[in-house]
């Protein structure tokens, strides 16, 4: 089976494991997603990451993050799609929940939080928010 959107994929994966409560997800593996990992790590919305290789398949499991029998995530939305690219420059980025949330971004520097491509003057393809 082939998957037409990686990172939707990914997200959704994150989203019904933790409506579902469970400790981790695991799913295949790829630069964006680990890139998108490490963003949710270092903003707190996700416990630990870690990739495995298991003869030529890399899967990268997500420990999920739960405050007070919560998900600590609330919200998390794909922004930009395959069929439709959304692209705004470093004055025009999202501001999620009047900065109570994150929006990802795709920079020439990587995956960055939307608070850190804005003090680094880069604009880019924003690829989801979260809250």
């Amino acid at each position: 089976m082939s998957i037409n959107d990686p990172i939707g994929d990914f997200l959704t994966r994150i989203r019904n494991g933790q409506s579902a409560r469970k400790k981790f997800i695991t799913s295949p593996s790829s630069k964006q997603r680990e890139a998108i990992a490490a963003v949710l790590k270092d903003e707190g919305y996700i416990g630990e990451y870690s990739v495995t290789t298991e003869g030529q398949k890399k899967t990268i499991n997500v420990t999920l993050k739960y405050f007070q029998g919560k998900p600590v995530i609330e919200r998390l939305d794909r922004i930009s799609k395959p069929s439709l690219r959304i692209y705004k420059g470093s004055d025009e980025l999202p501001r999620v929940l009047a900065g109570l949330g994150v929006a990802i971004i795709s920079t020439s520097q990587g995956m960055l939080s939307d608070r850190k491509a804005r003090a680094a003057g880069q604009g880019g393809e924003v690829v989801c928010i979260v809250a």
